[in-house]
């Protein structure tokens, strides 16, 4: 949940009760001291009323699923604010006779404290619901960096096995060059060992040849 949202929050619920003991005192006030808690009242209604809209801009900037969460909080406050404003008006209304304002404050003035205070109620209750929501969320998010981190790691472990299988290849492939080349040098010597043979073969025979003729001849002489 947005900390802004939450920041308003917490100054419009501390006005709110602050307005609501402010209505409940200015109700046994008279004349001039009545007056001037019903301008205090009503300056605070202001702030109240603006708190009201700077969290619905926040509530709207939001995801989905959390806007509507906090629009829906936000009705509450926006009926709280709606119930001190009709306290002030009867206040403010107020030419009434001592037993009027008696009565005033005996019913109606309870009832409407009495609601406001249930709605205060629902309100923190709806409050902490949204915090577990949040810290649900959280929870999941948290969870859901972790398992994305894992894969991360996986990911990099396959591509380094990849690289030392591609390493592998290479050196094969450079050793396989190499008994090829050794192959052909060991083929082209052999095939020169077999030429000298014929060679130093064809050599033999001519001297042993020449030698018998030299024979034949210095006997026959």
């Amino acid at each position: 949940m947005s900390d802004v949202f939450e920041r308003y929050e917490r100054q419009y619920c501390e006005i709110s009760a602050n307005l609501s003991k402010k209505c409940t005192a200015a109700a046994s006030l008279d004349g001039e001291r009545k007056k001037q808690k019903v301008s205090e009242i009503q300056t605070g209604l202001d702030e109240a009323e603006s708190l009201i809209r700077k969290m619905d801009l926040e509530a709207r900037s939001l995801q989905p699923n959390v806007k509507a969460v906090l629009l829906a909080k936000l009705r509450e406050y926006k009926s709280d604010l709606n119930n001190l404003k009709s306290e002030v008006k009867r206040l403010v209304s107020g030419n009434l006779n001592a037993a009027a304002r008696d009565e005033l404050l005996e019913s109606g003035m309870a009832d409407a404290l009495t609601a406001s205070a249930d709605q205060r109620s629902r309100l923190m209750m709806s409050t902490e619901r949204v915090n577990q929501s949040t810290d649900r969320i959280k929870d999941s998010r948290r969870t859901m960096l972790e398992t994305e981190e894992l894969g991360v790691s996986i990911l990099q472990d396959l591509s380094s096995q990849r690289q030392s299988l591609l390493h592998a290849h290479n050196t094969l492939h450079g050793v396989d060059d190499n008994v090829g080349k050794s192959k052909k040098v060991l083929t082209a010597m052999s095939r020169r060992m077999s030429r000298n043979k014929w060679i130093i073969g064809t050599v033999v025979a001519v001297l042993v040849i020449a030698i018998i003729l030299i024979l034949y001849f210095k006997l026959a002489k």
